[in-house]
């Protein structure tokens, strides 16, 4: 057995923004009279958050969040899991924790009694389909290192980060927090790159984490690009090698590739009607993290990323709409 394995209670240990996400349908005129840029994604202040909440017609609720939506496809993959993201104690915030313990997820984190309320992810969809997004970024903003449970990294096999959360200076220094306490405790520690413009601001940060801490990196093409400054697949491919860490790299259609210094796998994407590509990246994360804690080789683990991912792309929403144990199981890959 992988001695990261050892004495843990749990796979996996995600931390990120603890984001709820708010559905609701609206015509282009409601975008127009709010002056709201139609198939966007804007970051919103509390009050216009607030105003637009009050004004969404009938609102589905929907807890989100990228790590929260790995956390969750590996939970529904019959996983062991732990999450680390910060919420107020307010409505948003009860659902948040309601949620994800439903799932069997151990959530240490302490509420927020004051500042700012619980993040919100506001969607608007239009009647063609588009999705037009306003996030408040709210409490998940104020992680700090005492809100890193000692225990829960102590007893997870690997600990996930979002590289979403990286923006508040705090945030960093939990991030660092949780990295030493993995490494002494002989746990791994997972990177989700998350989106290109998130490395762009933070790329000498990342690379640092990268090269000395990171033992599994998760990243699409673009991400890696901007990363590793390079246009060329194959230049990053050749790069990841020198990084002296696993690298994840999704292509989309094109599947993905698993990178080490000793070897390339590639592996193809798994079939799927694509209606809404949300979620992606977060469940393939789901899928090769649930096979690589429980000791299944790279290429099995890489299928089962595909598999996660397939599934989230067929239907609106970032997380499984059928069990994927039973997918899973279907597929001989269980």
């Amino acid at each position: 057995m992988n001695n990261t394995f050892l004495g843990a209670t749990y796979d996996v240990l995600g931390i990120g923004n603890a984001i709820v996400d708010v559905l609701a349908q609206v015509n282009d005129d409601f975008l127009d009279t709010h002056r709201i840029p139609k198939g966007k994604m804007l970051l919103i202040d509390e009050p216009t958050g607030d105003k637009l909440y009050v004004e969404m017609t009938d609102p589905v609720t929907a807890s989100g969040g990228s790590a929260g939506n790995t956390i969750a496809g590996i939970a529904d993959l019959g996983g062991k899991a732990a999450y680390i993201g910060k919420v107020k104690d307010d409505e948003l915030g009860t659902k948040f924790r309601r949620d994800i313990e439903s799932l069997g997820v151990h959530f240490p984190t302490t509420p927020a009694t004051g500042g700012l309320s619980t993040a919100r992810c506001l969607v608007l969809v239009t009647p063609d389909g588009e999705r037009t997004m306003n996030t408040f970024l709210g409490a998940c903003t104020t992680l700090e290192p005492h809100d890193v449970d000692e225990e829960a990294v102590e007893l997870s096999k690997v600990t996930y980060l979002e590289g979403y959360l990286f923006d508040p200076p705090m945030a960093k220094d939990a991030f660092r927090k949780a990295v030493k306490l993995a490494h002494q405790h002989q746990r791994a520690v997972s990177l989700s790159l998350s989106d290109p413009f998130c490395v762009d601001r933070h790329k000498e940060d990342f690379l640092e984490l990268v090269r000395g801490d990171v033992d599994i990196l998760f990243a699409n093409e673009d991400e890696i690009a901007a990363l590793l400054d390079v246009t060329d697949f194959d230049d990053a491919v050749r790069k990841v090698r020198e990084l002296h860490t696993m690298g994840c790299l999704t292509r989309g259609a094109k599947g993905s590739v698993i990178v080490t210094a000793d070897e390339v796998i590639e592996v193809p994407a798994e079939k799927a009607t694509v209606v809404d590509t949300t979620g992606a990246g977060d469940l393939y994360a789901s899928g090769f993290l649930f096979g690589f804690t429980q000791g299944r080789d790279l290429q099995t683990c890489a299928t089962m990323g595909s598999a996660a991912a397939a599934e989230v792309i067929s239907h609106v929403g970032a997380r499984p709409e059928v069990s994927l144990k039973k997918l899973f199981a279907d597929k001989g890959l269980l």
